[in-house]
């Protein structure tokens, strides 16, 4: 049905709350600020890095969100890629899409040379097309602009694409660029959040998507 597959990727590829905990657990306890309970942060993945500091935080100093965020890639560059782990159905459904000649690439709020040092050590980057992280574009999700970015880069029509995530931003972000949404429920986002969006399938599992 779709030839372009578009994928989130904390929480719709990988399971990154062990990083992503850890290092924001290490920039709070540098800061000498009180710890923020587990649950806390998990809920934050998936927004831009600005969002969830803010919220972690509560706050909305910039200067303040900018000093932690220069502070959490000093532990991101040493406890991120450890901490990623493939959900047990990424690679078996990436490779699937990519033996059956379906074009991949993966749109996110993370930097693209994170995502790529997951792949490049763990194996599958072969697989993919190409990276859309936070740096490439102006304006992170929910705005279109990583989306139609690479639907320009791909050539591709808005009607042969289906964007895959986990979370609403993700979901608003495929209303907004005007193409079909697949959500995924291994984020911390529940299903009947997923479903008040566009979509075409809300699914338990990734591999779900190979009987679209």
């Amino acid at each position: 049905m779709y030839s372009y597959y578009l994928f989130d990727f904390d929480y719709t590829l990988v399971d990154s709350s062990e990083g992503i905990v850890g290092c924001f657990t290490r920039t709070l306890d540098q800061l000498g600020r009180p710890p923020v309970p587990a649950d806390n942060i998990t809920r934050t993945i998936g927004l831009p890095m600005p969002v969830a500091v803010g919220q972690i935080l509560g706050t909305d100093d910039d200067a303040v969100i900018s000093d932690f965020i220069n502070r959490y890639k000093v532990f991101a560059d040493k406890y991120m890629t450890p901490g990623t782990h493939f959900f047990p159905s990424t690679m078996k459904t990436l490779s699937a899409l990519h033996a059956a000649g379906k074009h991949i690439a993966i749109i996110s709020s993370k930097t693209s040379s994170r995502i790529q040092e997951k792949f490049d050590r763990d194996g599958g980057a072969e697989l993919i097309d190409f990276i859309i992280g936070n740096l490439e574009i102006k304006k992170l999700k929910p705005d279109p602009e990583g989306i139609l970015l690479a639907l320009s880069r791909f050539g591709a029509e808005k009607s042969e694409a289906i964007y895959v995530g986990d979370n609403i931003v993700d979901a608003q972000a495929a209303q907004n660029a005007g193409i079909d949404f697949a959500g995924v429920t291994t984020g911390t986002t529940k299903k009947e959040q997923l479903e008040s969006y566009p979509h075409i399938t809300i699914m338990k599992d990734l591999s779900m998507l190979l009987k679209l």
